[in-house]
């Protein structure tokens, strides 16, 4: 059951991709992550400068966690004129899912410097298990 071509439907294709050209540009892949782990622990470390702590919300469970928040930035005025506006403002979301669950009432995080540290204390039953030969 193919829908035949017409002149229409090739106006409403043009329509949505201009519709999608139009919109505002985004920042990209925002915040910048890096996530490691030992043994022990999953880290996350979050690239966040000029955002407040009151605006960035962890969340961590099973084997997943993610970091949401707001970027404000201040408007320079209605008479000023951009030469290069790379920096925006907004609402962004990362989640991640780790190869093992995690102990989520261990989790700790600490900002500094505009990095963002999470530590993520894996499961007791995802760390290795040393297991002695009677």
């Amino acid at each position: 059951n193919l829908t035949p071509w017409t002149l229409r439907n090739a106006l409403d294709e043009f329509d949505i991709v201009k519709q999608l050209m139009s919109q505002k540009p985004s920042a990209g892949v925002f915040p910048l992550i890096n996530l490691t782990e030992n043994s022990d622990n999953y880290y996350i470390r979050a690239e966040l400068p000029g955002i407040d702590t009151e605006e960035i919300d962890i969340t961590a469970m099973g084997d997943s966690v993610s970091i949401a928040g707001e970027r404000k930035i201040a408007t320079e005025g209605a008479d000023v004129k951009y030469h290069r506006r790379e920096r925006e403002a907004g609402k962004f979301s990362r989640m991640f899912n780790l190869p093992t669950p995690i102990d989520s009432d261990k989790v700790k995080a600490e900002f500094k410097n505009g990095i963002l540290s999470v530590v993520l204390p894996k499961a007791e039953s995802a760390k290795p298990k040393k297991i002695t030969i009677k």
